[in-house]
C-alpha cells in the first residue's frame, strides 16, 4: 500500500447525478483522490472510465458498495482499508425516492437506503476516518423534504406532495446527522447535513431540466466548498447551497 498524500473522498451513489458531478469537480483538483462508490459494478466502471478519459488532475478509483446491504458495506470498508489505509471524507449521496408497493414497503426500502445506509456507512468507515491525515468530514446529502418546519409551512411549493416514505427517511437522516455531529464534533470532525435543492438526477422522473430542476453542477459545487473547509463554521447544521434550513 502506497502512502497517499491527497485528500481521499468516498462518494456513495457516484455513478450518476450529483455524485458523479461532484466527483468530476473534485478531480479538477490534483490534491483530491476520489473513491467513486457504486452499487452496480458495470455502471461504476463506466463512470470511472468516463472521468479518467477527461485527463483531470485528480485521481479516481471505483469502490463497489450497496448502501442497502450491510455485508456489502463491510466488504467495501475492508477493501478500502487494504488498498488505501484511510479516508478523509465520506459523502453519503446514494438515495432512493421512487419506491413501489405498500406503504410499509415504501417506508422500509426508503429507510434502508436513505437513513440506515448512511448510518451504517459511517459506522463501518469510522476507523478509516480516524486515520485521516486531514480533518475528517462527513456530508450527508439530504433534502428539504425532510424538514419538519418546512413540511408544516402551507406556503411552500411542495406542500401538496405527500411522499411520506421519502420525507420520513430524510428526516431520519437529518437526525442521524445531528447525532453524528454530537458524537464526532468533540473529536474535531466536521459533520454536515446538506440539501442540494431541486436538481437534475436519476432520483425520479421529476428530476429533469425541462421541469425546472437545476443542473447537477449547481447542486454539487457547494459540496466541494464544504469538503475544502469553506463552511466549517456551519458544521452540525442543515445546509443548502446559500445558507441554512430549519430542521
Amino acid at each position: 500500500m502506497v502512502a497517499i498524500k491527497q485528500t481521499i473522498v468516498l462518494i456513495t451513489g457516484g455513478n450518476g447525478g450529483i455524485g458523479f458531478e461532484l466527483a468530476a469537480q473534485l478531480l479538477s483538483d490534483a490534491s483530491k483522490y476520489v473513491l467513486l462508490g457504486s452499487r452496480s459494478l458495470e455502471k461504476g466502471n463506466a463512470a470511472v472510465e468516463n472521468l479518467r478519459s477527461r485527463k483531470l488532475p485528480g485521481t479516481v478509483d471505483l469502490v463497489q458498495v450497496d448502501v442497502a446491504d450491510e455485508t456489502s458495506i463491510a466488504t467495501a470498508a475492508k477493501d478500502v482499508e487494504s488498498k488505501y489505509g484511510r479516508i478523509d471524507a465520506l459523502v453519503n449521496n446514494a438515495a432512493v425516492a421512487v419506491v413501489h408497493g405498500s406503504l410499509a414497503n415504501q417506508l422500509n426500502e426508503s429507510f434502508k437506503v436513505n437513513a440506515t445506509g448512511p448510518a451504517v456507512m459511517v459506522e463501518a468507515f469510522e476507523p478509516l476516518l480516524k486515520k485521516s491525515i486531514f480533518t475528517p468530514r462527513i456530508i450527508n446529502v439530504t433534502s428539504g423534504a425532510g424538514s419538519i418546519a418546512i413540511r408544516l409551512d402551507a406556503n411552500t411549493p411542495t406542500y401538496s406532495q405527500k411522499v411520506v416514505h421519502y420525507r420520513a427517511s430524510k428526516s431520519a437522516l437529518n437526525m442521524i446527522s445531528v447525532c453524528q455531529s454530537v458524537e464526532y464534533g468533540p473529536l474535531g470532525w466536521k459533520v454536515f447535513c446538506y440539501n442540494p435543492g431541486y436538481t437534475v438526477s436519476n432520483l425520479s422522473e421529476l428530476n429533469k431540466a425541462e421541469l425546472g430542476a437545476q443542473p447537477t453542477s449547481k447542486g454539487a459545487a457547494p459540496i466541494v466548498d464544504i469538503l475544502d473547509g469553506k463552511r466549517d463554521g456551519e458544521h452540525g447544521r442543515f445546509l443548502n447551497p446559500v445558507g441554512q434550513l430549519p430542521w
